[in-house]
């Protein structure tokens, strides 16, 4: 089974509804992590530029990437326009550390 890294770069007051609706779709897991950077978008008000967002990143079986995607995308609706990147990387290899998952 091919298996994907997602991660998304998106605005931290939409990390719940977000993850609301992953655990719907009854996504194994997500990471999530508070970052800083800037892009297309600046923020001019700041010294820095900086702009604080949430990293999500996500292993997922290849066939359930489609569907995730489109999920975020719809839940971030026009929110998507402030900012935000969603990318799919390849994952050569995939080991579960847990020993309570055979």
């Amino acid at each position: 089974m091919a298996m994907k890294n997602l991660t998304a770069i998106i605005s931290p007051e939409m990390v719940e509804p977000v993850e609301e609706r992953l655990r719907r779709l009854n996504v194994p897991g997500v990471s999530v992590t508070h970052t800083k950077g800037y892009g297309a978008y600046k923020n001019f008000y700041q010294r820095d530029l900086m702009t604080t967002h949430a990293r999500l990143q996500l292993f997922l079986s290849e066939d359930r990437v489609a569907e995730v995607v489109s999920a975020i995308r719809e839940v971030l609706g026009p929110a998507a326009e402030d900012g935000g990147i969603l990318a799919v990387s390849p994952v050569e290899e995939f080991h579960n550390l847990s020993s309570s998952i055979a």
